[in-house]
């Protein structure tokens, strides 16, 4: 099923899946090769009232949804820091409902799990996946909010079109837990 309309907004249940669609349609536009992207998720009717400059700065919509979040991209991540390091070193302010990360990164089908070599560090599974031949690149899209709620879009570049980007809470797990730690005590 397609996530976005025949006009291109998307056509999502939850202000979630919403801003996950934006922030993919968004970054799609800045092409592919880019390092992560981190964004901010705030209440847009929050922000609104409590940041009405900011507010108008974005363009936000004054009729949209009151339940709706809005994305705001923060400072690029620092060159040559793990994403696993940088993300433990976030502490997010209470005005902040959720975050969001945008990163691209080489997978491989299921099918080709089982010919992995053992006993490869991670440097080394990261050369053999980049040489094997059943290798796609994608772009994960992953949201977290306070409350624990989740969603991620993944776009594979070889099918780079707004109608073939697939959504799921569980889709990656792992960067849905690290950046839902950012928002732990």
């Amino acid at each position: 099923m397609s996530n976005v309309s025949a006009s291109g907004p998307p056509m999502a249940a939850s202000p979630l899946t919403v801003a996950v669609l934006e922030i993919d349609e968004y970054v799609s536009g800045l092409g592919w090769d880019r390092p992560a992207l981190l964004f901010a998720l705030v209440d847009t009717a929050r922000l609104r009232v409590q940041e009405p400059g900011l507010a108008a700065q974005l363009g936000l919509d004054p009729d949209a949804p009151a339940s709706s979040l809005t994305p705001i991209e923060q400072e690029e991540l620092p060159a040559g820091t793990a994403l696993d390091d940088f993300l433990a070193t976030i502490a997010w302010p209470d005005a902040v409902a959720g975050c969001a990360l945008t990163v691209e990164r080489l997978m491989l089908p299921p099918s080709a799990e089982a010919s992995v070599p053992e006993g490869l560090d991670e440097a080394q599974l990261a050369k053999w996946v980049a040489k094997h031949p059943e290798r796609q690149e994608v772009r994960m899209t992953v949201a977290v909010l306070r409350d624990g709620s989740r969603e991620c879009a993944v776009r594979l570049r070889e099918k780079d079109s707004p109608s073939e980007v697939r959504t799921g809470a569980g889709l990656v797990p792992g960067l849905a837990d690290a950046l839902a730690a950012t928002f732990e005590d």
